[in-house]
């Protein structure tokens, strides 16, 4: 078939129209960049991603991202599925249900101490709520479009040829070019293969399984997360199956097809009954693979989300990975293609989302060896219980899941540069989160100083000034259009010591 050539310039090219892909295209194009997204699925929308397993928690960082650009507030299903908010002034002796849990190890929301959680205020937004990758991605879908990204589904990315000016793409008998090419496309991504990036890590232990079942005897079998001595099971109540069996990945690595009767087998054994399954409607596998590549580009090319690390999906940190990454690099990416980023500014992108998801993948790895059924493993299982029964032990690891503190190393004085900017609410009730759908870098100031207006309007950045009902005994902040903080003062502004964090940032 003859190859046909797309002569459009994308600013950048997408390889893959999941959540990641689609909200680094919305921050792109929010930033005045043409994106193009090429999808190989020609409907996404799959059965499995409207399971109730399929719900996936969202943390601290995902949220406060996505409720900056407005996104948020398009989203229902955490309302139906509603996780209490964590109060940063709970009442003595306040009860509340649990957060989340550590390998099946649930956290006690009682026992949290958040005065160990630096810089969270009333104001602050949810440190975790439920959504789908359904809904997700129709959100993110919909400000896609309305922000003009072209999305081409059932056209997925075969390959692609570098040049110091930019990439040509093939996809199917087509041909795309772009100034730079972005791989958000799995696990299995072809820009990482192709592109040539190492992709170091570890092998799996287990085997695990998602499915939509009918039971003939459920009696036979507890409801909840059910650790056997050769495996695990969770099982709904309305038949929705999730195991582990610890096969050291065997199942999903032979590429054998799920049926029914393997189904049922695994399931015997990990339950230890002759539990019977009489309809098998859908299912897949997944293991604990957890591997990272060691660098995140290569000339015009980049990795994000399941391309750039993979893991166990235990507590939905892939999610929450893959989203933080688009946020990082949207702006970055953006002010290098428009000329204004400073010398460098992209590569922070590697040396600041790398050592947050070795973290990431260290912590599923964790939760894989006290998940193992033996008698070592359930030995360090029983220690990590009664420390997370702890109220130290409860917050560390609950703080953890949720991503409150999570803090890039940034140059600065301040201990608050680097992490996300405390949701700071102003006397008209306005909060800081609510002036950040823009995509802007912001310049916050508690008094109405003239000096920072002036300053503000010369390097072109958003402008805030006003009282704030708490604001942690600060004068002025630098917030990036990703917002995190790149500068701080408790006095009066130091402008040449401004000027150098904007420096790090941007050109003008």
């Amino acid at each position: 078939m003859k190859n046909t050539q797309d002569n459009t310039l994308y600013d950048v090219i997408i390889s893959g129209g999941g959540p990641v892909g689609l909200f680094l295209a919305c921050e792109l194009a929010l930033a005045k960049c043409t994106v193009l997204i090429l999808e190989k699925v020609e409907d996404p929308h799959s059965p499995l991603k409207q399971l109730p397993f399929g719900l996936r928690g969202l943390n601290s960082p995902s949220i406060e991202a996505l409720y900056r650009r407005g996104l948020l507030q398009e989203m229902e299903l955490h309302k139906r599925f509603k996780t209490p908010h964590i109060s940063t002034n709970p009442k003595p002796g306040e009860k509340a249900p649990g957060a989340g849990h550590f390998a099946r190890i649930p956290f006690d929301r009682a026992k949290f101490d958040t005065t160990q959680w630096k810089y969270r205020l009333p104001s602050s937004l949810d440190t975790s709520i439920f959504t789908s990758m359904e809904e997700i991605e129709e959100v993110l879908s919909r400000r896609a479009e309305n922000l003009g990204v072209t999305v081409k589904y059932g056209i997925g990315l075969t390959g692609f040829e570098q040049t110091e000016e930019g990439v040509a793409a093939q996809a199917g008998n087509q041909t795309f070019h772009g100034k730079w090419l972005v791989g958000c496309d799995g696990s299995r991504s072809i820009v990482r293969k192709a592109g040539g990036f190492e992709f170091a890590g570890t092998e799996p232990e287990f085997t695990g399984y998602t499915a939509k079942v009918a039971i003939a005897d459920p009696e036979k079998l507890h409801t909840g997360g059910i650790t056997t001595e050769r495996g695990m099971y969770l099982l709904s109540q309305v038949d929705y199956l999730i195991m582990q069996d610890f096969d050291g990945g065997a199942f999903h690595n032979s590429g054998q097809p799920i049926t029914l009767e393997h189904v049922q087998a695994t399931l015997r054994k990990i339950s230890g009954t002759d539990v019977t399954i009489t309809a098998l409607h859908t299912s897949t596998t997944w293991t604990d693979r957890a591997r990272q590549a060691t660098a995140y580009r290569n000339g015009h090319v980049l990795l994000a989300g399941d391309a750039a690390h993979i893991h166990a999906p235990l507590g939905g940190q892939g999610l929450n990975l893959g989203l933080g990454d688009a946020m990082n690099l949207g702006w970055k990416l953006a002010a290098t293609i428009h000329g204004t980023a400073s010398e460098g500014l992209l590569d922070t992108y590697f040396t600041e989302r790398y050592p947050i998801g070795v973290k990431v993948l260290d912590w599923s790895r964790a939760q894989v060896v006290i998940m193992k059924p033996n008698p070592h493993s359930r030995a360090l299982n029983a220690i990590i219980r009664d420390l997370i029964d702890t109220p130290d032990g409860a917050t560390y690891f609950a703080g953890r899941v949720m991503g409150v503190n999570m803090h890039y190393d940034l140059a600065g004085k301040h201990p608050m540069v680097g992490y996300s900017v405390p949701n700071f609410e102003f006397e008209d009730v306005n909060t800081i989160n609510d002036e950040m759908k823009d995509g802007y870098p912001i310049l916050l100031s508690f008094e109405n100083s003239v000096t920072l207006g002036s300053f503000a309007d010369e390097h072109q950045l958003k402008y805030i000034s006003g009282a704030a009902k708490e604001n942690f005994g600060l004068n002025a902040l630098l917030i990036r259009p990703d917002g995190f903080i790149a500068w701080a003062t408790e006095r009066e502004a130091d402008m040449e010591e401004l000027q150098q964090a904007l420096d790090h940032l941007f050109i003008k």
